[in-house]
């Protein structure tokens, strides 16, 4: 394709960053099984470990079929560069690893998936690393929470489970104003939705398990970075801007420039904790990206249509989907995500703790699990599982309340997945 035109995202999810394989021919980026690489010699051996030239040297920090995934990934989302890891925690873990120091600070979203939220306010803790909470709703509470020690700012595009559409320019400006990067977990809405770069976000992450891979059959996570926060205008990351001991006082932000951060979470992060993506998981992962716009507009229009049933169902209180023109975050969806604003959303039961547990055990068509984004519909009662380790008043505020229900609704015949729960809730 002619340098002078940028590829559609459609043809981006199929092509940004394979080849055919240059030995054998394969046009499908094969798996690359293996733990390490041949050397050309020895000076080739140290300017790898040197960073003097980018290349393979063990399947712990880099891989040939991860590289592929990578550079994809990094494409959709209009970033510089990006670092596939074995799981959206482990992305999470590896970002903070970079950002942070003993002692240090962030601010997160309290609407957050219940892993997140777990993760960073317990065991982060064991790292000296602390949380700050913020109302998704309100970004001056964003403001207030910052501090001194402040190191950067969490949000999701669209929370899980709550909903709730993030006005992703406003947590920005205010990112901006306390020169913090703005990290956005763009899992719910993937990049065919929203790229969060577009509004502001720094480094974007995601859970590769869901909408990405997209068929339930693989864990992995990514970090990509936007290349537009300026690491060397500040001594607050010093992972970063400081002399590195562990590449010969190398100074990684002066260095790698707009990919610095990218470098530092493959070179430091990841090459010392370890976390990486197995080649097969990258393979079929790729596999799921290349029909991912196709998948993700089914999810919505199919989640649209399930909403609206729900919402005039007798037994239901109330909907929770930004698609829906009444939704408080309808606005916010029309802004950030035109094309749908996602599959997975949350309605209360009138009967409450016990009905939502009565429910997910009635339905045939929805598998009841702890996962979203695949091609098959899933339903959970978020505070008997994953919003569990919480007390109640946080999972209100996490929007995973007794009644609370969430669907990920998958891409089946709409009408099926209609009459699946109109069955289960006839027998509630």
């Amino acid at each position: 394709m002619s340098e002078e035109r940028t590829p559609g995202f459609n043809t981006l999810a199929i092509h940004a960053g394979a080849q055919p394989d240059a030995s054998t021919g394969a046009r499908v980026t094969p798996i690359y099984q293996t733990t390490s690489y041949v050397f050309d010699d020895a000076d080739h051996a140290a300017a790898l470990f040197n960073l003097e030239t980018f290349g393979n040297i063990y399947s712990r920090i880099m891989n040939p079929t991860q590289a592929v995934l990578e550079e994809r990934v990094a494409a959709l989302e209009g970033g510089t560069a990006a670092l596939a890891v074995a799981s959206g925690h482990a992305a999470q873990a590896i970002v903070f690893h970079t950002l942070m120091e003993p002692g240090a600070e962030f601010v997160a979203a309290r609407q957050l998936y219940g892993g997140s939220m777990n993760q960073f306010g317990e065991a982060f803790k064991k790292f000296d690393w602390h949380v700050k909470w913020a109302d998704t709703t309100d970004a001056e509470s964003f403001r207030a929470a910052i501090t001194p020690k402040t190191r950067a700012i969490f949000v999701e595009s669209i929370a899980n489970p709550g909903g709730i559409v993030t006005d992703l320019e406003a947590i920005s400006a205010v990112a901006k104003e306390a020169g913090v990067p703005l990290i956005v977990d763009n899992t719910l809405a993937t990049p065919y939705l929203t790229q969060p770069k577009e509004y502001g976000a720094d480094i974007v992450v995601h859970s590769l398990t869901k909408f990405l891979g997209g068929h339930g059959n693989s864990v992995g996570g990514v970090i990509v970075d936007c290349g537009t926060f300026d690491w060397m205008a500040t001594d607050r990351y010093p992972s970063l801007s400081a002399p590195c001991a562990s590449y010969h006082g190398m100074t990684l932000g002066e260095t790698f420039g707009n990919f610095a951060f990218a470098i530092a979470c493959r070179v430091l992060g990841l090459r010392d904790l370890g976390p990486a993506i197995s080649p097969m998981n990258a393979f079929l992962i790729l596999n799921g990206i290349e029909t991912l716009p196709l998948r993700m507009q089914r999810h919505c229009d199919n989640a649209k249509q399930v909403a609206e049933w729900l919402s005039g169902h007798e037994k239901v209180a109330w909907v929770n989907y930004a698609g829906l023109p009444g939704n408080g975050f309808h606005a916010l969806a029309q802004r950030y995500a035109p094309k749908g604003a996602g599959a997975v959303f949350t309605f209360g039961l009138k009967g409450g703790y016990e009905a939502g547990i009565a429910l997910v055990g009635k339905v045939e068509l929805f598998s009841h699990l702890a996962n979203i984004g695949d091609t098959r519909s899933l339903i959970i009662h978020p505070a008997s599982t994953t919003h569990r380790q919480l007390g109640d008043e946080a999972r209100e505020r996490a929007g995973a309340g007794a009644d609370v229900v969430r669907l990920s609704i998958g891409l089946e015949d709409v009408d099926d997945i209609i009459a699946d729960l109109d069955q289960a809730l006839a027998a509630v």
